[in-house]
């Protein structure tokens, strides 16, 4: 029986990466328009082309989506939103789908895929996370970003999640920046992302329903880099054991 289960997960791997490298070559023509649009235009329209596609690729790989607390971006200011990371599916499926325009930090080697990189690179602030100059950079541009009127979406674990804890340890990166900036965080928590396409084994894909539960927004005033940290890591920690 684990042997079937195991040849099935790996076809549909297959499956899902034939669907995905497929429809990209579709959508690859909507997103030139990145080239020639200013900011914050042209996030706003790379996240839409996004939205499309990946409504498309989770449909076709047989899989299903569902956001809660979509109204906790009403009449809130730009902000700085924080997500587990648990699988390679999270960042594809994680900003075209938050309710507003946003880039995210990212690792600077997917650029050089072809095609997909530039792609990529439009809706993303790269860095090189070994490089010490890079992620001064990094920290201006996702400041601009805000200064774009732009949520700024990052993964504070900084790589994905490959313990049996709900969450690996933050990194100070986005609570620096909204120490920095006075912006608000609001905590994002994305569940079966894990199960759909874990980190091991390679090329093993099971269909199902990812949930994003976005979560009340936590404001830095007043607070240290360490406690705002904590903070919302119990939050978010808290709330995957309790809904997981």
């Amino acid at each position: 029986m684990k042997l079937f289960k195991n040849i099935i997960a790996r076809v549909l791997a297959f499956w899902a990466f034939v669907v995905f490298a497929s429809t990209m070559f579709i959508f690859l023509w909507f997103y030139l328009l990145c080239f020639v649009l200013p900011e914050p235009k042209k996030t706003q329209w790379h996240r839409q082309v996004s939205r499309i596609w990946m409504a498309l690729f989770l449909t076709l790989s047989g899989c299903t989506f569902k956001v809660t607390g979509k109204e906790v971006f009403d009449g809130l200011e730009n902000a700085i939103v924080v997500s587990n990371h648990n699988s390679l599916i999270d960042i594809p499926i994680s900003f075209p789908f938050l309710p507003r325009a946003n880039k995210t930090i990212a690792k600077k080697t997917f650029a050089y895929i072809p095609l997909f990189g530039w792609i990529y690179k439009f809706g993303s602030v790269l860095v090189d996370r070994k490089n010490e100059k890079s992620r001064k950079e990094s920290f201006d541009k996702m400041k601009q970003v805000l200064n774009n009127g732009l949520d700024m979406l990052i993964y504070p674990e900084g790589t994905r999640n490959r313990t049996a804890a709900p969450l690996k340890s933050f990194y100070d990166g986005a609570f620096k920046l909204a120490i920095s900036t006075n912006k608000p965080i609001i905590p994002v928590v994305l569940l079966n992302t894990k199960e759909i396409l874990p980190a091991k084994p390679v090329m093993y894909f099971t269909p199902g329903k990812i949930h994003m539960h976005i979560l009340p927004a936590i404001y830095p005033q007043g607070k240290t880099c360490e406690i705002l940290k904590k903070e919302v890591y119990d939050v978010m920690s808290n709330y995957y054991l309790q809904n997981n």
